[in-house]
């Protein structure tokens, strides 16, 4: 068989953008009450750990992995060198399937991305991390070959790649009109950067301003956008709240004020993040807009929509990867063609399945099955926002704006 898929092969999504390679040691013993990190690892001594987990991370094999777990003929773009942590990224791709890694960059002479994760019991976790190759991700490494036959191209976290977000996002926004001038639906999904670094302190609402006109799908987590949008009510609201998890401070007013402010914008489908309390929705309401998403251009019901869907009800095992995993739900759910209501319960319907196992990808189900869990009366969560003039409709759990609101 030769390198180039053959007809029946052909990916329907591509999804590229951030990966690395996680290496995490198993700290054994428990710590003494009271003992950070900075205590733990004290210079010249030896520190006995177990055997190192070895996982891929990022919203390329996140994200990218649960589509073909649900089904979904996909494949996997994101960059690495020509090293053994590269040859390790691509070997644990490949074991998915193989023909997962069939659009994976080998950047010849550079680093692939990693991170340690320093994990003592007891001790809030620490990441040494390395970007690699993913700084160096440009336009030119996506090309017309690789994005043949494919309906939906999927981009993940450029606040974590360097290029991405470097001279006002440039680069971003050349990958993402190319792209789309190709037909394809685009969706984007982002990363919080740390406030301090380079990445942290670009001027997001000017790089999405420029990005966003290319954007068709845009799936940013709540504190994200709120970071990058309204910097200063980030930090007033980071301040009082003295962390920043924000959830709490999400409900009907603001998500509608960030929501709008992002279609006005540019994008036509607005999913926000809401960790624990589901998933919020906002598309246009131009029918122009909606049709000109392209190869997955969803019927006219998508126009000029708001719902809010609570996650369902699990026991919760782990989170690595679940925002990934709820857009790979999304996204599944729109190739498929399903309503706006069917495609948010799908979405978090992935993301629940996510959480009851430690890893981001090894629960997800295939899609005949999450349907079925889904129609035999799964339970929802209560919803913790507020959501003042919403009602909740009985047959699907799903919140919307009460009529004349």
């Amino acid at each position: 068989m030769s390198e180039r898929l053959h007809s029946a092969e052909v990916s329907e999504v591509v999804v590229a953008g951030h990966i690395c390679l996680d290496i995490i040691p198993t700290m054994r013993g428990a710590s003494t009450p009271g003992q950070g990190v900075g205590e733990l690892l004290v210079p010249g001594k030896l520190i006995d750990v177990g055997a190192a987990a070895l996982s891929t991370g990022g919203a390329v094999p996140n994200t990218g992995i649960a589509l073909h777990r649900l089904g979904v003929p996909v494949t996997l773009m994101g960059k690495v060198g020509d090293d053994l942590i590269g040859e390790a990224i691509r070997s644990i791709v490949r074991s998915h399937d193989e023909r997962l890694a069939k659009g994976m960059i080998v950047a010849s002479g550079e680093t692939s991305s990693y991170s340690v994760v320093i994990s003592p019991p007891g001790i809030d976790r620490i990441f040494l991390h390395c970007t690699g190759a993913n700084d160096t991700f440009s336009a030119d490494d996506v090309t017309a070959e690789k994005l043949e036959g494919a309906r939906l191209f999927h981009f993940g976290y450029p606040p974590l790649m360097k290029r991405m977000y470097e001279d006002g996002g440039a680069e971003l926004v050349r990958l993402l009109s190319l792209v789309k001038s190709r037909g394809l639906t685009v969706s984007l999904d982002l990363a919080r950067p740390d406030p301090e670094s380079p990445a942290g302190r670009s001027d997001w609402k000017s790089i999405l301003r420029s990005a966003l006109p290319h954007v068709d799908v845009f799936l940013p987590s709540f504190e994200e956008i709120l970071y990058m949008l309204k910097p200063q009510r980030y930090r007033e609201l980071s301040e009082r709240q003295g962390s920043d998890e924000l959830l709490g401070y999400a409900d009907a007013s603001l998500l509608s004020e960030l929501s709008e402010e992002l279609l006005d914008m540019g994008a036509a489908i607005v999913a926000i993040k809401l960790g624990e309390h589901g998933l919020y929705l906002r598309t246009t309401g131009s029918a122009e807009r909606l049709a000109g998403i392209g190869a997955c251009a969803p019927d006219g019901s998508w126009n000029n929509r708001e719902l809010c869907v609570p996650c369902f009800r699990v026991d919760v095992v782990g989170t690595t990867g679940a925002g990934d995993c709820t857009i790979a739900g999304f996204l599944a759910g729109l190739l498929k063609g399903l309503t706006a209501e069917k495609t948010l319960l799908a979405a978090v319907g992935t993301g629940a399945y996510n959480v009851e196992r430690t890893d981001a990808v090894s629960g997800i189900p295939a899609w005949n099955d999450l349907q079925i869990r889904i129609a035999g009366g799964w339970p929802q969560r209560e919803t913790g926002l507020s959501l003042p003039g919403w009602s909740r409709e009985p047959a699907d759990g799903i919140w919307a704006p009460d009529v004349g609101k």
